[in-house]
C-alpha cells in the first residue's frame, strides 16, 4: 500500500473522491527500474496497471523489417524478421499497461524504460475486485483509461503515417 497522497498529486485520478483515491492506494505499490527494463513485451499477459512518477517509457510495436527480403510464404507461417518501432512515448502523470483491464489482458505492445524510472503499479485483479463493489467507480477509472487508449491509438497513427512514408 502507498500513501493516497501520492496518488492525488497526479491530473489523471482528479474527480475521485477520498475513498476511490484510498481503495486505489490499498493495492498500488511503487518501484523503480533502470533504463533498458522491460516492463512487459507484446503478447505478454499483463496484471498491473502502471502510472509513471518520474522517467520515461517507450511504447513498441513489431512490424516486419524492411532491411530483410520477406518471403512470402514465411510471412504468411509468422516467420519473418521485425523491429521494434516506437509509437508513444511516456511520461509523468502518465498511464501505461491499459491491456492489464480490458479482456483478453493481453499487451498489444512492449514498454521499455529509457531512463531510470519510477512508477506506480496497481494490481489489476485487486482493482477488479474494487469495481466489482463499486461498478460506478469502476466506470469513472475505465472512462479514463478510455482516454489513454485513444491517445495512444493517435500516436500510433501518426507514427506508423511516419515509418510508411520513410
Amino acid at each position: 500500500m502507498i500513501s493516497p497522497e501520492l496518488i492525488r498529486r497526479y491530473p489523471f485520478f482528479s474527480g475521485l473522491n477520498f475513498d476511490q483515491i484510498t481503495a486505489l492506494a490499498t493495492v498500488a505499490d511503487e518501484a523503480t527500474v533502470e533504463a533498458g527494463h522491460y516492463f512487459f513485451r507484446e503478447g505478454d499477459k499483463l496484471g498491473k496497471l502502471f502510472l509513471i512518477m518520474d522517467g520515461e517509457v517507450v511504447i513498441a510495436i513489431k512490424v516486419p523489417d524492411r532491411n530483410h527480403v520477406q518471403e512470402v510464404a514465411e510471412q504468411i507461417m509468422g516467420n519473418f524478421i521485425t523491429e521494434d518501432v516506437t509509437v508513444s512515448s511516456v511520461g509523468p502523470g502518465q498511464l501505461f499497461s491499459w491491456s492489464a483491464l480490458i479482456p483478453p489482458h493481453v499487451s498489444t505492445a512492449s514498454a521499455k524504460a529509457v531512463t531510470r524510472t519510477r512508477v506506480l503499479a496497481f494490481d489489476s485483479e485487486d482493482l477488479f475486485k474494487i469495481f466489482q463493489e463499486d461498478c460506478n467507480f469502476g466506470y469513472v477509472m475505465l472512462q479514463k483509461v478510455a482516454g489513454v487508449i485513444r491517445q495512444r491509438l493517435r500516436d500510433m497513427q501518426i507514427q506508423s503515417l511516419a515509418f510508411t512514408s520513410a
